[in-house]
Formats: C-alpha cells, sequence, structure tokens
C-alpha cells in the first residue's frame, strides 16, 4: 500500500511541521482522517441496520424456492427493487476504511521516508553503516533511535547534515515514552496502546451490534 503512503505521508509532514511531536501528530491525524470518513461509516451502520431487517424476509425466499435456483434470483431481485436493498451497500465503506488504515500504517512504520522526506535509497545507505538490519520497517526506528544515541557520531551515513538534523530532531517523545522504542516481552508503558486499541475495538464492536439491533427491531415494528 505505498501508494497511499505516498498521498498520506506529505499530509502527515506538513501536520508534523505545525505540531513537532510524531506521537501527537499521529493523534491528530487520526481524529482528522476519522472525521473526514464519518460520513462513509455513517452509511455503513445504516447498511448493517437495513441488513439485519432483510435477513428474515431473505432467509423465508431461501427456504421458499430451494429448490428453484431461478425463482429464488428473481425474488432477491424484486425484494432488492422494492426495497432499495444492496448486499454490498456496506462493502465500500469498509474497503475504503481498511486503505486509509494501511496507508497509515505505512506512514506510521516509515517515518523517516514519509515524514521527514528522507529518500529510501539514503535511509537504506545510512542503516547499513550503522550496523542495523535494513528489515522494512523496523530499520526506520532502530535508524531514530540509533542517531537519538548519538551512534552516528563520527560514521559516514552517507547522509546529509541537514538530514542528519532532521532525524536527530524528530521529536518521537510522549509522556515520557520514545515512540520508536520497540517493546520486548517485559511489559512497559508503550505496550498499554495497542491494548487500549484492542479494548475500544471489542467496545465499538458491542455498540454497533446492539444498536444495529435497537434499529432493525424499530423499523421492523
Amino acid at each position: 500500500m505505498g501508494f497511499l503512503a505516498m498521498i498520506l505521508g506529505p499530509l502527515m509532514r506538513m501536520l508534523y511541521q505545525m505540531i513537532p511531536n510524531f506521537a501527537v501528530t499521529m493523534i491528530v491525524f487520526t481524529v482528522i482522517i476519522k472525521l473526514l470518513m464519518l460520513p462513509l461509516m455513517i452509511k455503513q451502520q445504516k447498511s448493517m441496520a437495513k441488513m439485519s431487517v432483510f435477513t428474515p424476509m431473505i432467509n423465508e425466499i431461501q427456504q421458499k424456492y430451494k429448490n428453484n435456483q431461478e425463482k429464488m434470483q428473481e425474488e432477491m431481485v424484486k425484494l432488492q427493487q422494492e426495497y432499495g436493498y444492496s448486499p454490498t451497500a456496506g462493502c465500500l465503506p469498509m474497503l475504503v476504511n481498511m486503505l486509509v488504515l494501511f496507508g497509515m500504517v505505512e506512514v506510521v512504520y516509515r517515518p523517516v521516508q514519509y515524514i521527514l522526506g528522507i529518500p529510501k535509497d539514503a535511509i537504506s545507505a545510512a542503516c547499513t553503516a550503522l550496523g542495523i538490519a535494513n528489515n522494512g520497517a523496523a530499520s526506520q526506528t532502530g535508524l531514530i533511535e540509533a542517531i537519538h544515541a548519538g551512534l552516528a557520531s563520527g560514521v559516514d551515513t552517507g547522509l546529509t547534515t541537514e538530514q542528519l538534523s532532521s532525524i536527530a530532531n524528530f521529536n518521537t517523545s510522549f509522556l515520557g515514552m520514545d515512540m520508536c522504542t520497540i517493546p520486548g516481552f517485559s511489559f512497559s508503558l508503550i505496550m498499554i496502546f495497542p491494548i487500549i486499541a484492542a479494548v475500544t475495538m471489542c467496545i465499538s464492536q458491542v455498540l454497533s451490534t446492539k444498536m444495529s439491533g435497537q434499529q432493525a427491531r424499530c423499523r421492523a415494528a
């Protein structure tokens, strides 16, 4: 999904220039994206609610004409035309949401390339010079960590003075944590973020299911 990162990267770079903090930039950027996608999310919720309403009708048609596929398809088309129901109506918002998510992940995993605007080849050469395994996303966070620790001093990384300065001044701290530090098996504060993400996702799913069910009962009534 690199092509999406090429679109989202410059936008996050502009935001970082206004808010020079990597973590805060990610939070604000996520909120902005969510607000922009709110109409699509509402449309998806409505499609889910409508699907709940039509499920009994679909099941009835399938049972009634299970031995007559042609008639079943005819009744399904009639149902869609009469009530404006489309089984794929909720797919587009979900697809767009997934594409944007993949693009954001690419930007967040490769901030040196997309936020600081340093070419990929230069990053790869610098990683090699500093003995950092050039294994994708981890190499860029490793490069940031190494330069912040002063390990690039006296080493010919191939980066220009301006590029080294931009990485050295790249603010990755948040609430006393370094967002480029990869947590190990021992518990650390940075591990709270994926835990919070998992919990909020579960809560969101439960609320969405309940709301869809309530809307379905109201429509059925």
